[in-house]
């Protein structure tokens, strides 16, 4: 979908489509390769592209312009990626350097048309993300957005999420939090997961929705109360039912357990229950995936309530990234203690930029801070690249 999209692109800026082929059979053309492909290998072994650049990276591209790169050719500009996204953020590179904005369509951008467009020679590329997983949380959608995708979609289906996930990609992350006031990612469209695993995005679920699963899928196909004290095995197999459907897509779970509804558990709950939850749902992925449990992503969200627990003495295994959250209103709550050894799960930040909830509400203001937050969060990425963030809000 990428290359369909830099074809756009290109027409958009030159007002020419240009064709996409599997050979080559021009004197000048784009190649466009992951670290696999076998034109790519072959600009390896003829020592035109710098192999050790992409080998074993994460999400890195190299855009470079080569001379003679196969016979036949008299030069090319090579896209290359370490892996699928690194050749996504390498073709949505060149579309924004000329001059396609990752907000055209969400913002209207306007595209600047030009009658010529060069490519200077040399090589470029920004390297491996900081930030392992950078992404967004659809949240408080309703009425504006809600009623906004009804109609121009249908819903949050697969058409309005192809726009949101491209935007993501666009502007370099690979996570995504889906909107959940109401809807089901997976339940509400079969093809939304489908999707996101065909675009290169990560998908996840909010702090108060464990193992892949929303809260609507409880409220309509749930059993008991949401209660695992009095309910764990129903619980159990809810959690395992999630897994099942989303194991063969990349995800990161959500793990732990909140009350029902974005609200605190029951009178009941302690550090043992909690500490018991995470266990059997670690169990659960095991044995859905049949690996280890530290193999597949997954994310405790120290929110509200939560954070007490942890600051109580509960913990959870070292490969969990432990998601760090504000206050609802843009207050850092806690930051990794960097005298503590180093967690493999590593830790993310959970941030607010509006909030829905007593004492005011974030709809009633036209106005932000995002600009300010951009920067700042720019700089953070830049030099604290050990801190392994989750970019959800």
């Amino acid at each position: 979908m990428a290359i369909d999209n830099l074809q756009q692109d290109i027409s958009r800026v030159c007002g020419t489509m240009p064709a996409i082929r599997t050979n080559p059979d021009k004197r000048r053309f784009l190649l466009i390769g992951s670290f696999s492909t076998p034109l790519i290998q072959q600009l390896f072994q003829n020592g035109k592209l710098p192999k050790d650049e992409l080998e074993g990276k994460n999400e890195k591209y190299i855009l470079q312009t080569i001379a003679n790169p196969i016979e036949g050719v008299d030069e090319a500009v090579v896209i290359a990626g370490s892996d699928k996204r690194g050749t996504i953020y390498g073709i949505y590179e060149l579309s924004k350097q000329l001059g396609v904005s990752p907000w055209y369509w969400w913002a209207d951008v306007p595209v600047v048309q030009q009658q010529n467009v060069y490519i200077q020679p040399g090589v470029y590329t920004d390297g491996e993300p900081k930030v392992e997983y950078r992404g967004i949380f659809i949240n408080d959608e309703w009425p504006c957005l809600g009623n906004w995708a009804r109609e121009k979609f249908g819903g949050f289906n697969s058409k309005f999420y192809k726009q949101v996930f491209e935007l993501v990609l666009r502007l370099k992350g690979n996570f995504m939090w889906p909107a959940m006031w109401g809807s089901a990612f997976y339940d509400d469209d079969p093809q939304n997961g489908v999707l996101a695993n065909t675009m290169g995005i990560v998908m996840g679920t909010s702090h108060h929705e464990p193992m892949a699963l929303a809260q609507q899928d409880w409220k309509r196909r749930g059993k008991g109360e949401w209660d695992y004290k009095h309910n764990a095995t129903e619980l159990r197999n809810f959690w395992t039912s999630g897994l099942e459907r989303a194991k063969d897509w990349e995800s990161v779970l959500t793990i732990g357990m909140r009350g029902d509804g974005d609200e605190p558990m029951g009178e009941g709950a302690n550090i043992a229950l909690l500490e018991k939850i995470v266990k059997e749902q670690r169990r659960i992925i095991e044995k859905t995936t049949g690996k280890e449990a530290k193999e597949t992503p997954q994310v405790w969200a120290l929110y509200k309530e939560v954070q007490d627990y942890y600051d109580k003495g509960m913990r959870v295994p070292d490969d969990v990234t432990l998601l760090l959250c504000d206050d609802n209103w843009g207050n850092v709550r806690k930051l990794p203690n960097l005298q503590e050894k180093p967690r493999s799960g590593g830790y993310g930040m959970y941030y607010h930029f509006d909030y829905v909830g007593a004492p005011r509400n974030s709809k009633w203001m036209n106005i932000s801070y995002t600009t300010y937050l951009g920067a700042n969060e720019s700089d953070l990425r830049t030099r604290s690249s050990q801190i392994m963030g989750r970019q959800c809000r």
